[in-house]
């Protein structure tokens, strides 16, 4: 069974916005010289974004939204 759309659409985005916190957090860093507090609030969101994914993932496989496949040769 293929991966409905929205499925792929909401992984696509949280990657993003993952991808997207990350770099953030790197420009506050050099922003701030590593004396301010956003780079580690960037760094959290990040850490809560992949958490999340990364249990959606978990329960779209669990509920049969998300098939796995093998590599192909």
């Amino acid at each position: 069974m293929p991966t409905p759309l929205i499925l792929r659409i909401i992984i696509v985005v949280m990657l993003v916005l993952v991808v997207g916190s990350l770099f953030s957090a790197l420009a506050f860093l050099y922003k701030d010289k590593g004396q301010g507090t956003r780079t580690v609030r960037f760094l959290t969101v990040r850490i809560a974004l992949s958490l999340t994914l990364f249990f959606l993932m978990i329960a779209g496989f669990y509920f049969g939204l998300i098939s796995p496949h093998g590599v192909r040769p």
